[in-house]
């Protein structure tokens, strides 16, 4: 009897440790306990418009070793029903995005046929993570990848090697260039299995303008679908993409910014071009806190690099992104673009330019006056 006594206050006092033990979790703060279901990946839309130096902040993430990034995969869905407009098309770009940001790469079947390999994928070498195993077995992910190297040892690899390789990965970062409509993605930002973030990519009118005009034949198709032609190609020699691109951006800025839906806030992010190329280091690092990603010492020095090269770079392809002195390439419009052209976007993009604080220029002469600043200081939201 005694033995049996001594057992039972041994589970009394078991029991009552337990009891102690559950009341202290409970009261412990649940921030220290995931909920579940609570997604564990951060997936970052980076939001931008043609030429406006979105395949540079790309390549910000897409270097870093904890990201899987896709350029541009609505590519495929743009190509494959040119006869549509962009406005059409926004549900099957935002279905096509959403797939990605789940790994779910069979969104690509309907957009290619047959047996592929890793190469169908538009711009698929300017991922890092494609060019790394279990993609690619030439290049290690902890390292920094050249594109040039890469389209020549990993292009043959299996196209199912896209989804086993996203899978890996915890931050999924999607650059996209063919929104113009924020609440387009509105779903996406309710939907619980994800946990999207945007980082919206502006630059001053004119530089794209200029940019734009290098590329017309690289731009001619999309700008058919922008201004709804029905399939026909157009040279935007009047601005009329470049409006439409304009107002649209700064319509989707001042419905983020402006009394956002709960779900937006804290989930949307401006940044402008030139403050990026104008100190790198320190806008990165807030970009990356923003992703919940650490710059490390070895993609720092490889940021410094390619923004501080000795001239303007040679592009190969109208998407291609090189070592350049990026600072300088921000200003080079105004080496180019004549007057006329200048105040011709200054018209067409009124509105953007005083949302996005870039200062009008009356004339001339003050266009070619470099020891003046046109680029205005902006409070980011």
């Amino acid at each position: 009897m005694p033995r049996i006594r001594v057992m039972t206050s041994v589970i009394a006092v078991v029991i009552f440790l337990q009891i102690i033990f559950l009341v202290h979790l409970h009261q412990r703060p649940s921030v220290n306990f995931p909920t579940k279901g609570e997604p564990k990946k951060v997936h970052l839309l980076i939001l931008s418009t043609w030429r406006s130096g979105s395949s540079l902040l790309g390549q910000f993430f897409s270097q870093h070793p904890d990201v899987f990034y896709l350029m541009e995969p609505a590519w495929h869905v743009w190509k494959s029903l040119s006869h549509y407009s962009a406005d059409v098309l926004h549900m099957s770009v935002r279905d096509m995005v959403r797939s990605v940001f789940k790994c779910d790469m069979s969104v690509f079947d309907t957009y290619m046929k047959g047996e592929k390999n890793i190469s169908a994928l538009f711009q698929w070498y300017s991922s890092k993570a494609l060019c790394s195993s279990p993609a690619c077995h030439s290049f290690s992910r902890y390292n920094i990848t050249n594109e040039t190297a890469c389209k020549k040892l990993c292009g043959n690899y299996s196209f199912s090697k896209i989804e086993e390789t996203c899978d890996k990965y915890t931050r999924i970062v999607v650059k996209e260039v063919r929104f113009f409509d924020i609440t387009v993605l509105y779903p996406l930002l309710k939907d619980p299995s994800l946990n999207l973030k945007i980082l919206h990519l502006v630059r001053d009118p004119r530089a794209v303008g200029k940019s734009r005009g290098q590329a017309l034949r690289a731009l001619a198709g999309d700008n058919g679908i922008v201004l709804n032609t029905n399939g026909t190609k157009i040279n935007d020699t009047n601005y009329e993409v470049l409006r439409k691109i304009c107002e649209s951006h700064v319509k989707m800025y001042k419905m983020a910014s402006d009394k956002p839906p709960p779900f937006l806030k804290g989930k949307y992010m401006l940044v402008r071009y030139e403050d990026l190329v104008r100190n790198p280091l320190k806008k990165v690092e807030e970009l990356y806190k923003f992703a919940n990603l650490q710059l490390t010492d070895q993609l720092a020095q490889w940021i410094y690099n390619i923004t501080h090269g000795e001239g303007p770079g040679k592009r190969k392809e109208a998407f291609e992104t090189t070592t350049r002195d990026a600072l300088n390439v921000s200003v080079a419009w105004r080496g180019v673009l004549s007057f006329e052209k200048v105040r011709q976007i200054q018209d067409v993009c009124k509105e953007a330019f005083t949302t996005f604080m870039y200062q009008f220029m009356n004339s001339e002469a003050e266009q070619q006056d470099m020891s003046r600043d046109f680029i205005l200081p902006m409070k980011i939201h």
